[in-house]
């Protein structure tokens, strides 16, 4: 009879242990934790972690605090920008206009929202509820003034700054929940998670625009399917997506371990699930306004390259422009081809890659060759990178070329980056370059560890035949506890 006693199962893996960064700094405070440490009864790894991201968000409050006190006037210089006061105004919020009307005289007045159901959602959402908290203001004499004018009335003004904190409020509690789903990925690593929780792309960026949703759900996915439910799994995906597109291509890491396990059942559940519940958010949006559903998809595949972009380096430094078309179908071309040697890879490492390493794989590939790559999309990878490969050292040296784009993109758009003979901004490009390659060095990391996992921090092998290795190491011995079985590709 196979035990269950806490005796049995594997140790948990403390960073000060685990981890040689965090081991060489923990001799400052009494060294690596000792095998008689006890457990503190309340502070759980948890709770440390949600505190920790807690007080990260904070910070990240703070760092917008500039454009905050000065109605966003200092928004490059102090690197404070954020989308969020900007669509009040700009989307027909302050009128409490619905995302999706097709009202004639709305759509004159106001684009359609250029970002998936989710998020319009969850805007139009916030909208209302900074509504009802500033007393339900008269919106008819509003449709009487221009757009521009209303932005700068005193009363739309107070109403933007409590739609912001609004705004942050949720967030913060969607990121919260965000970590507490990485803690639960796998039990025997929770400390995994504060490398989210800490992530200084989550201070500067989290409030950007609305990209942690999206974080919440592909966080959601992961741990569903590491708890072994595929239909839970799908609905994460699904919503992730109706919020950010990115999170659908969970669903190529899904099919390399369902392959490679023969899980066609659970393939069809998550992808199945997947499917209804995208059609089902995206619902009321398309039944309203199929015209303004269909914005999204127009404005990404009109606009030519962005900011951030290999493309607008290329563009900036040739002086050659190519059409929105040509740019959709190199980099959709580019992006088959990443994918399908993340496919192979994954198909022909010596055992099954985790949904965060194929995730990390693929949202990256995609990133790398867009025609805009935001500075909040770091994001993105953020909760893939923590549990793909979680060392502390690579995750700074990724989250370094960040943080350098982070103040660049800011002083570029402040035109502080100009030469003061004329021309284009050179540091700029060099800018977007180190963001690159500290992406392609996570990247090769994690490759790495799926060609050779003795590397791997999560499941290291015996580097002398890691091949004949059984795929799943619970299966070991037969003392071992069951373990439920997505657990291992997690």
């Amino acid at each position: 009879m196979t035990g269950s006693s806490s005796s049995d199962a594997p140790p948990r893996a403390h960073p000060s242990v685990d981890d040689p960064l965090v081991r060489s700094l923990s001799e400052g405070v009494g060294g690596p934790i000792g095998t008689r440490a006890g457990r503190h009864p309340w502070w759980t790894p948890l709770r440390v972690v949600l505190a920790l991201t807690a007080l990260t968000f904070a910070l990240g409050m703070v760092q917008k605090q500039p454009c905050v006190a000065t109605n966003w006037q200092l928004q490059y210089s102090h690197m404070c920008y954020s989308d969020v006061p900007h669509l009040y105004a700009l989307r027909g919020f302050a009128e409490l206009e619905w995302p999706y009307t097709s009202d004639e005289q709305v759509r004159a007045r106001y684009d359609a929202m250029e970002y998936p159901v989710g998020i319009s959602y969850w805007a139009y959402g916030t909208a209302w509820l900074t509504h009802v908290l500033s007393g339900s203001p008269e919106i008819e004499p509003r449709y009487e003034t221009s757009v521009e004018s209303l932005r700068g009335q005193p009363e739309v003004l107070d109403e933007r700054l409590l739609f912001v904190m609004i705004n942050a409020a949720g967030l913060a509690l969607a990121t919260l929940v965000a970590a507490a789903f990485l803690v639960g990925v796998n039990p025997r690593r929770p400390w995994d998670a504060a490398a989210f929780a800490l992530s200084p792309a989550l201070a500067l960026t989290g409030l950007v625009n609305w990209d942690l949703l999206a974080v919440m759900f592909t966080a959601g996915a992961l741990w569903a399917w590491a708890r072994g439910r595929p239909v839970l799994t799908g609905v994460m995906i699904g919503l992730g997506t109706a919020t950010k597109l990115y999170p659908l291509f969970l669903l190529g890491g899904l099919l390399v371990i369902c392959w490679r396990g023969r899980r066609w059942r659970e393939l069809g559940a998550a992808v199945g699930a997947a499917v209804a519940s995208y059609v089902v958010a995206n619902a009321p949006a398309w039944v309203t306004g199929r015209h303004e559903w269909a914005h999204f998809w127009s404005f990404n595949a009109d606009r030519g390259a962005d900011l951030g972009s290999l493309w607008l380096v290329a563009q900036q430094a040739t002086g050659w422009v190519p059409t929105p078309g040509l740019i959709n179908q190199v980099s959709w071309a580019f992006f088959a081809l990443w994918c399908t040697g993340v496919l192979l890879l994954g198909m022909t490492a010596p055992r099954t890659p985790r949904l965060a390493q194929l995730g990390f794989l693929v949202v990256a590939g995609f990133l790398l060759v867009n025609k805009v790559y935001s500075p909040q999309y770091v994001l993105w990878l953020l909760p893939l990178a923590v549990l793909a490969r979680p060392r502390w050292r690579d995750l700074l040296v990724w989250q370094a070329g960040e943080v350098f784009y982070f103040a660049m993109v800011w002083f570029y758009l402040g035109s502080y980056l100009e030469p003061a003979g004329g021309g284009q901004s050179g540091a700029y490009w060099v800018a977007i370059l180190v963001r690159v390659l500290a992406e392609l060095y996570l990247v090769a990391m994690v490759v790495r560890d799926l060609r050779r996992p003795w590397h791997d921090p999560v499941d290291p092998v015996d580097p002398v035949d890691p091949v004949d290795r059984p795929d799943d190491p619970w299966d070991e011995t037969d003392d071992e506890p069951d373990r439920e079985p997505a657990l291992r590709s997690a």
